[in-house]
This record gives structure tokens, C-alpha cells and sequence, in this order.
């Protein structure tokens, strides 16, 4: 799921171009010659990107739509300067590709990281503390012309308006938003950020947290990287653990969080919850499961 949701209220974004194995080859051919006799499969187009598979060990991935091609460059910048310090592998850029052969921007050659998106295999309990650490390490002090987004890290009143669209909407095709979640909303709305401003994730949800035989393997599709309110990130803890001392443990691993981040982080987990609950419903039921486990959990935690 990209940042920039407000691009689709009934479902996935189509793609702008068609991003096929023929373009890639023909990418590769012209800037990167020595990788064009690897096999090349497409593995996965989401919100923003297509991901091709490349040989046994790399992957590209090319921006399917305008808005996200400013969040691969993000990744291209900033990735190589905060990966050292993260106890979890993310997929720094291996190779940059440039606009060429019709295709207007830049895309990237990564690492390929073996693994399953967490919605399909959840972590084992012995990775919370892993999971915890990692936060950490990633929620420090960003510098001042670190990516600014709209849509992350900021504050939940900002994001309120298109929450509630969705909410009104999901209550005329099921019944999920109970009187809980809503109080829990509300709450959220009037709780004001009480941290500074740290780097972040900005889309730390099961599908781009990668598993293998229940350890955190990677993290991945770090476009909306930007600086803001942690409670963005910690949102992740209610969709990445369905048990409750679980999800305990991590808050406490992560140390010094305070009970309004908290309640923000619930909020930010019933917004995450809302969205892929109303875009699973349409045209990707991966992404309905995600949303009703989301807000099942907040429910729980209430």
C-alpha cells in the first residue's frame, strides 16, 4: 500500500504504463549489459511498484505510477545511509536504473530477500524482541531535508476525513467498525504528539515485513521513508502479532512509550485496518484479512 491513498477509494491503482519483462530486458540491455543474461520473472505489482526477480539473487523494481517514482528515489538516497544500524536486512540498492526506452523514471536494482510477506506466515514470538529493536534503531533524529509526506507521521486529525469516508463506506458492505474501534478513533484524534519527530518507515505493514520459518527475514518497500510521530510505525505491533502478551512485549521492548503514543498508534493501526479493509473488499481479499485482523486486535487490546 503506497502513501498516497486518497488516489484510489474503490481499490487497487491502475497502472500508469505497462511494465512487462521485455521492458526490463531491453532496461538492462542498454544500462546494466552485464545482468541482461538473468532470468527475469515478474514476482509482484502493488500499490506502486512492479518487482521482478532477477536471477537467483536480485530483484528490480520500477515505479507503475508518477506519484511513486518520487518515493524511489527516496530509497535510492536514504536507504544506504540508515541500513548499517538496523538489526533487520533491508534492500539497499544494489544498482540505480535511469529513464530509458519510454519508460520516464528511475528504478532500481536490490538484493533479492528470501522470505514471506507476514500475512501469510506471522513471525514466531521470539521475534518481538528483534522486531522492538529494530524501531528503535530505525526512530532517531532525521535531518532537516529528510522526505516530507502527507500521509505519514503526521498528525491523525490530518488523515481523518478519508478514515471516516472509508468507515461509512465498510459499514454498508459489512459490519466490523464496532462502537470500540470508534472510541478508540476518536480517542486517538484528540491525543497530541508528545515525541520528537524521528525517522520512519512510513508503510510498516505485513506486506512488507518478510518471514522465513518465523524469523523476521527483511523489511522491505521503503518509499514512504520520511520523519514524524513513531506512533506511525508502531501501528505495525497490532497487524504483525495476533498475540496480545505479544504485542505487550513489544511495547515494552521498545522502551519509554508513553500512553498517549500508544493510543496514537492504535489510531494509526485502525487508519492502516480501514484502508485495507476497504480495498481488500473491492479487488484484493490479501488485503481484507489484513484489515479485519488489524482492527479484530485493537478491539482486543481496548
Amino acid at each position: 500500500m503506497g502513501s498516497n491513498e486518497k488516489s484510489s477509494l474503490t481499490g487497487t491503482p491502475l497502472s500508469e504504463l505497462e511494465i512487462d519483462v521485455s521492458l526490463v530486458y531491453s532496461l538492462l540491455t542498454e544500462q546494466h549489459p552485464d545482468l541482461r543474461h538473468l532470468p527475469i520473472n515478474l514476482v509482484d505489482a502493488g500499490w506502486d511498484n512492479a518487482m521482478f526477480r532477477l536471477g537467483d539473487k536480485l530483484s528490480v523494481r520500477l515505479p507503475r505510477r508518477q506519484v511513486a517514482a518520487t518515493l524511489i528515489e527516496n530509497e535510492q538516497i536514504w536507504l544506504p545511509l540508515i541500513a548499517d544500524r538496523l538489526p533487520i536486512t533491508i534492500p539497499t540498492p544494489y544498482r540505480i536504473g535511469l529513464p530509458a526506452q519510454n519508460y520516464p523514471w528511475r528504478w532500481s536494482i536490490l538484493p533479492w530477500l528470501d522470505g514471506v510477506t507476514a500475512d501469510r506466515e506471522e513471525p514466531h514470538l521470539n521475534q518481538v524482541q528483534l522486531f522492538a529493536s529494530f524501531l528503535r534503531s530505525l526512530h532517531i533524529s532525521a535531518p532537516s531535508d529528510a522526505p516530507q509526506n502527507p500521509f505519514r507521521g503526521v498528525p491523525l486529525h490530518q488523515r481523518a476525513v478519508p478514515v471516516e469516508e472509508r468507515m461509512q463506506r465498510l459499514e454498508r458492505k459489512t459490519n466490523p467498525i464496532a462502537q470500540k474501534i470508534r472510541n478508540t478513533w476518536h480517542k486517538a484524534l484528540n491525543t497530541p504528539i508528545d515525541v520528537q519527530d524521528t525517522w520512519l518507515h512510513g508503510d510498516l505493514h505485513p506486506r512488507n515485513i518478510l518471514v522465513k520459518n518465523g524469523a523476521i527475514a527483511g523489511i522491505i518497500d521503503w518509499g514512504d521513508l520520511t520523519s514524524g510521530d513513531i506512533a506511525t510505525d508502531l501501528a505495525s505491533i497490532w497487524m504483525l502479532f495476533s498475540n496480545r502478551n505479544a504485542r505487550q512485549q513489544a511495547l515494552a521492548e521498545y522502551g519509554n512509550v508513553s500512553n498517549a503514543t500508544i493510543q496514537r498508534a492504535k489510531g494509526w493501526a485502525i487508519l492502516f485496518g480501514v484502508v485495507f479493509l476497504d480495498i481488500g473488499l473491492v479487488d484484493y481479499p490479501r488485503y481484507a484479512v489484513i484489515g479485519e485482523r488489524t482492527l479484530s486486535r485493537v478491539a482486543e487490546d481496548e
